[in-house]
């Protein structure tokens, strides 16, 4: 990647399709607790509320831009203090796993709460084991690896 802005769509584009995609086929295919269009739709309730459930596959495509709107303010994020964090330049695994646990941490303690006021609690188990993993190689190491590459160059 040649460009700033390049490099961030390029980390955001793969970040939220590898974790969407890893959404539906756990959750959907593997799982089936839901649907693709039930989690695009919980999606969209984010801002639409009870609404999304309503909209059919309108609300599926909203809460499929806003996923990645969210991928790609992470993956901006990170690119924004790759340079000021020179741990993140040491390993990339280890950097893909810490900014998947602070990605964790807004989604979970900042964003979910405040747009859901009534989440269940959060205990240690396989579920949540599972969303941290999926973080970790569909978000994390995504974002951190395609980073990596545009300021190697640098």
């Amino acid at each position: 990647m040649k460009s700033k802005s390049g490099t961030i769509f390029l980390s955001g584009l793969i970040a939220g399709t590898l974790d969407i995609l890893a959404a539906v086929i756990i959750y959907a295919v593997v799982l089936e607790k839901t649907t693709a269009i039930k989690i695009l739709q919980s999606i969209a309730s984010g801002v639409f509320k009870k609404e999304a459930y309503t909209g059919g596959s309108q609300m599926a495509w909203l809460g499929l831009g806003l996923h990645y709107l969210i991928a790609f303010i992470f993956a901006w994020f990170y690119f924004i203090v790759y340079p000021y964090f020179p741990f993140l330049k040491k390993n990339l695994i280890l950097s893909g796993v810490l900014y998947s646990i602070f990605v964790w941490i807004v989604m979970n303690l900042i964003v979910l709460p405040i747009t859901f006021p009534l989440l269940p609690e959060k205990h240690f188990d396989f579920p949540l084991l599972l969303s941290i993993l999926i973080l970790i190689f569909c978000i994390g190491l995504p974002i951190a690896s395609v980073t990596r590459k545009f300021y190697a160059f640098r």
